[in-house]
């Protein structure tokens, strides 16, 4: 009928608008109506790095090289890992060429008309993953402190709140100068590792990194394979510049370059990083050492003294700068969700003055505040994220949905998009049986938790204020012909 071909036309129009690269194009199509596109290329490198370059790196080494059982796999581990996630970042390249919005996951789901599952992957970062994980990372700046000022657990949460309310205030007040930081935080927490890592490479044995696996130590495919599970947190948030995507200048062009260019970065740099460390130790004293950075810096000659010193203080840079970017970037989903009419409207205002989504960033920062001060919340929210592993199966799948549709036009395409999509999913899944092992019933237990609020609060947001959104651009990205 004539609703139907009103509806075609509008489909029509809006692919042949973005079918263009320019960035006022971009703009008019998928414009939030409140933030803008101020981000470069180098800032969308830099919160993939900053976010994914953490403490994880100094931890992971030694897990890895328990699991991996060798030198040479060790670094195969990193180098594998590392190539396991370009395939990710592919599909996410050709999504976010297509529809430049911020949200990540969230509006993934949001812009395919999957609006419950939308709700429910915003509603988990919110409650179970973001806020916590800012907790977590301002906990471990502190705990890195202490090894030079020895104060008490109690000041330690403190100096954790201050570190967040800093950069708390950073971010509110202009997102260009939260991005110029994000640029410079991210480059002086790299230098110090690529130097060290050039100082340990020139020190490594040979016969350390040649050596056959120790008896008893895993050996074979299945210790490269646990050796590649264990990298995964350590690449965790490499395509966490999709959050951001609304911001970003040029994104048809600039977000597949960032997303991919991050992985191949991050991948190069932890791969030589590893093989240097394992250059330094044996694989037996890596994997059983508590700071093993630290354990292999002090084989280093000259540095045996300093090992910790330096590692701490390293361990103190990293993290900020992954803090940094964790406070600038999160916030974006709640964003984005109360624009969309799925959270509470306040979320979605921008300041007045600094034109930043002020609102969403001081709730999720007091909310990371109070889980400092109370840890067994966090210990028990952990099991959501569980959930959020399960979402990411769904997620690879939206791909299938998109290209049935006449307003996708992305200006990256996945190669084998129907293959790598599907392995994405499998791997995925695979990896959600592997963390859900250790703690099944609860798990469970909790996954219904999560599913069956999260509906709850999917049906009442909709019902409030998901109606009442009247954007016809996002009316229609749900609309089936």
């Amino acid at each position: 009928g004539a609703s139907s071909d009103h509806k075609q036309r509008q489909r029509e129009e809006r692919g042949n608008i973005m079918s263009s690269n320019t960035t006022n194009q971009d703009d008019r199509v998928f414009h939030d109506e409140g933030l803008t596109r101020k981000l470069g290329l180098s800032t969308a490198i830099a919160i993939g790095i900053g976010t994914t370059v953490g403490s994880g790196i100094f931890t992971s080494i030694g897990e890895i090289a328990g699991a991996s059982g060798s030198a040479l796999f060790i670094a195969l581990s990193f180098l594998l890992g590392g190539l396991y996630q370009i395939p990710a970042s592919m599909f996410y390249a050709e999504i976010y060429s297509a529809y430049p919005v911020s949200g990540g996951v969230y509006k993934t789901f949001e812009l395919a008309g999957w609006r419950p599952l939308a709700f429910i992957s915003g509603w988990l970062n919110f409650v179970a993953s973001d806020p916590p994980g800012l907790s977590a990372m301002a906990l471990s700046i502190a705990s890195y402190l202490s090894y030079f000022t020895h104060h008490s657990p109690l000041v330690g949460k403190f100096i954790a709140a201050a570190f967040i309310l800093l950069f708390m205030f950073i971010h509110i007040r202009s997102v260009e100068g939260g991005g110029k930081l994000l640029d410079i935080i991210t480059t002086f927490k790299i230098i110090p590792f690529v130097i060290l890592a050039g100082v340990a490479i020139c020190f490594a044995r040979g016969d350390l990194l040649a050596a056959p696996a120790a008896p008893g130590a895993p050996v074979g495919i299945a210790a490269l394979i646990a050796g590649i599970s264990a990298t995964t947190w350590s690449y965790d948030g490499t395509s966490q510049v999709v959050v951001c995507a609304g911001e970003i200048k040029n994104p048809r062009k600039n977000m597949p370059i960032a997303l991919i260019l991050t992985v191949v970065i991050i991948t190069v740099f932890y791969t030589v990083f590893a093989t240097a460390m394992a250059g330094l130790l044996p694989v037996a004293e890596l994997a059983a050492a508590e700071a093993p950075v630290s354990a292999a810096v002090s084989q280093i000659p000259g540095f045996g003294s300093l090992a910790g010193t330096l590692s701490a203080a390293l361990a103190v840079v990293v993290v900020t700068g992954t803090l940094a970017t964790s406070v600038f970037s999160q916030p974006r989903v709640q964003y984005q969700m109360a624009r969309d009419g799925l959270w509470f409207p306040k979320f979605g205002e921008i300041h007045p003055k600094y034109k930043t989504p002020a609102f969403s960033i001081v709730v999720q920062c007091a909310l990371a505040i109070f889980f400092i001060f109370v840890s067994n919340i966090s210990e028990i929210l952990g099991y959501f994220t569980l959930t959020i592993s399960l979402r990411s199966i769904i997620g690879y799948l939206v791909v299938f949905k998109y290209h049935k549709r006449d307003d996708y036009h992305p200006t990256y395409h996945m190669p084998c998009w129907r293959v790598l999509s599907i392995a994405l999913a499998i791997m995925a899944f695979i990896m959600f049986l592997g963390t859900l092992s250790w703690a099944p019933k609860a798990s469970w237990a909790f996954i219904a938790i999560a599913l069956v609020t999260g509906y709850i609060g999917y049906r009442y947001f909709e019902s409030h204020y998901g109606l009442k959104v009247k954007s016809e651009t996002k009316q229609d990205f749900g609309d089936k012909e």
